[in-house]
């Protein structure tokens, strides 16, 4: 074979190997943000949570938390069924409230309202925010910011769309330098927690999922804080009039997005086995 035979059958080759890389990261992309989005999207329970925002973000812009989590009621039914079962109304931010939270921090007092940190949506901080108590100091906590949804509404009932988060440590903001607290990466069991302690006391009637952030596995928030989720968006229907109800109804997901959530949570399990 001379040289220039030879040289023809090495671009051949090489044209061969690039076009099959292309055509493979091609199929990739197709499937993972083609298809997959148009198979796993579902919204069947309460097609307006369509329109709701994702994730919250900081005061200057910055991704933070994935809302995870919607309630279906008013205010007042909402506010009653956290009393009922046992969680305790945030304060809001202050200058006396920073003070009590630090002292609650370092000298491990309890403090079963100290407030939780701002995040956005819809242009404005929480409306509100539950926290329980774990321990004896704010250093750890279950907590789930609120806000209520614009436009949005279930069984002709306001829904509060909002992100539950378990605060595994207090320390500084990695992108700040700021006092914060840090959050646990399985953002979904504090979700089911907060869903599970509302059900426990009677107070929700029915539960479903729909499409949130989508799935992610290491993913950060604005703090640095490490995150995985399955993307599902979790919504309670709290019991009208807070009249105790027996175990809510669970609304089936399609079969499609229970394989996807099998999936994730095999991923998962890996996953936490191989992180340092």
């Amino acid at each position: 074979m001379d040289r220039r035979t030879a040289r023809r059958h090495f671009l051949v080759a090489l044209a061969t190997v690039v076009g099959a890389i292309v055509v493979v990261q091609g199929s990739i992309l197709l499937l993972t943000h083609v298809v997959a989005p148009l198979l796993l999207t579902h919204y069947e329970h309460n097609p307006a949570l369509r329109t709701v925002p994702k994730r919250t973000r900081t005061r200057h812009g910055f991704e933070g938390d994935p809302v995870n989590i919607a309630l279906v009621g008013t205010a007042d039914e909402v506010a009653t069924a956290f009393a009922k079962a046992g969680w305790s109304r945030a304060d809001s931010l202050s200058r006396a409230s920073d003070f009590a939270i630090a002292k609650s921090v370092l000298l491990r007092h309890p403090d079963s309202t100290a407030p939780v940190s701002s995040l956005f949506l819809y242009g404005r901080r929480q409306d509100v925010a539950y926290e329980r108590e774990v321990g004896r100091s704010a250093t750890r906590r279950h907590h789930v910011r609120l806000w209520l949804a614009e436009g949005v509404t279930g069984e002709g009932r306001p829904v509060w769309i909002g992100d539950a988060a378990y605060d595994l440590s207090a320390g500084v903001s990695h992108r700040t330098l700021a006092p914060t607290h840090h959050i646990e990466a399985d953002v979904d069991r504090e979700r089911d927690t907060v869903l599970t302690d509302l059900a426990a006391a009677g107070q929700l009637t029915e539960r479903y999922d729909v499409t949130g952030l989508g799935p992610r596995i290491d993913a950060r928030n604005a703090e640095g804080d490490r995150f995985d989720t399955d993307g599902e968006l979790d919504v309670g229907v709290i019991s009208p009039g807070n009249v105790t109800h027996g175990p809510p109804t669970v609304l089936s997901d399609p079969p499609l997005v229970r394989l996807k959530n099998t999936l994730f949570e095999w991923s998962h399990e890996i996953t936490l086995h191989l992180r340092p």
